[in-house]
């Protein structure tokens, strides 16, 4: 390949404009005019290969399509509305054109629904794996945004979909020696049920309307969305709040895919719920009065949310409640790097 011919054949294909966008690709750097006053907001995420992602169970599109919705989900943590992507590249050797354009098929199929336009990137050799970067701009009203911080004692824990599906998954696509079957194991897992389950990691949801609810509409306290798992991302909330938290593990909201594959593999499926990073739902925090406000609008936009637990004061650490009423540490089981 070569390589500005590649910049090129991209730019025709994915890049788009917006009123609001002076310059895409094509200058040193994109030039957006920001007519009203407003906050932006900017992640970024850098993802490798044989560590975020294996092509031997993955292919191009769906690699380009989760790491996508990776940050969409940070943009919706925040309530914020995503407006404009950048992806950088660096290509290892025999990494073809057709893979490079189905990354980037998967990566604007998550993106467009959200209106979100491509503006620019760069483009790398790789002597190893792939390396894909992507950095997201979103926005939201000046002075109003959803953060970890806000989080009160007394506050209610919630969390939106069904955890435990991805990290189910992914386990299913990496195979039976991915965890070996336990002497508690009883029957094999059904089709439609391994189906689900790999879809829910290869095409996960970012929860970016609910975001946008929870923000506009004032009902949380504080928010952070689930991509390294509950008993980690928890933590981020009460250390940012300072404050202590309790959930019950008999309300985790657990699919019947989940647990049918927990059932199949002898594993516990509250241990998937709490372990399990990349599903991307939102974990947030609001107080009990807006309690039934908050399941009333749920209801009326048709999103899925589940009260999970209690917001405690610091002292209380972060604990869980055990289905035998027993209360205990959350040990920190989801994923971190260099651990």
């Amino acid at each position: 390949m070569e390589e500005f011919a590649l910049i090129r054949a991209l730019t025709r294909r994915f890049a788009g404009t917006t009123p609001h966008l002076v310059r895409g690709i094509g200058d040193d750097a994109a030039v957006i005019s920001a007519a009203t006053p407003m906050w932006w907001h900017v992640t970024t995420d850098l993802l490798t290969e044989g560590v975020h992602f294996d092509f031997k169970s993955a292919s191009p599109e769906s690699v380009g399509y989760r790491a996508a919705m990776a940050n969409l989900s940070d943009i919706a943590a925040m309530g914020a509305v995503p407006r404009y992507v950048l992806i950088s590249l660096a290509v290892p050797k025999g990494f073809t054109r057709k893979n490079i354009f189905g990354l980037y098929t998967g990566l604007l199929k998550a993106c467009r629904p959200h209106g979100v336009t491509l503006i620019g990137g760069d483009t790398s050799a790789s002597h190893t794996g792939l390396f894909i970067n992507i950095t997201l701009l979103g926005t939201t009203t000046s002075g109003q945004a959803l953060l970890r911080r806000g989080a009160k004692i007394g506050d209610h824990i919630y969390v939106t979909g069904t955890l435990g599906d991805s990290l189910a998954g992914l386990q299913l696509l990496m195979g039976p020696e991915s965890k070996g079957r336990s002497r508690r194991a009883t029957s094999p897992l059904r089709t439609v049920y391994r189906r689900v389950l790999t879809q829910r990691h290869l095409r996960p949801t970012a929860r970016v309307k609910e975001g946008q609810w929870l923000n506009h509409k004032g009902l949380a306290t504080s928010a952070i969305d689930l991509s390294d798992g509950l008993s980690g991302d928890l933590r981020h909330i009460c250390r940012e709040s300072r404050v202590g938290a309790e959930i019950d593990l008999s309300k985790l909201p657990i699919s019947i895919a989940c647990r049918a594959y927990a059932e199949s593999r002898g594993l516990l499926p509250t241990q998937l719920a709490l372990t399990g990073g990349e599903d991307y739902e939102l974990l947030f925090t609001a107080p009990p009065e807006k309690q039934s406000d908050l399941f009333k609008q749920a209801k009326t936009h048709r999103f899925h949310i589940t009260h999970i637990g209690t917001i405690r004061p610091r002292r209380f650490g972060v604990r869980m409640k055990d289905t035998d009423g027993t209360s205990h540490p959350i040990p920190i089981t989801s994923y971190e790097h260099f651990r």
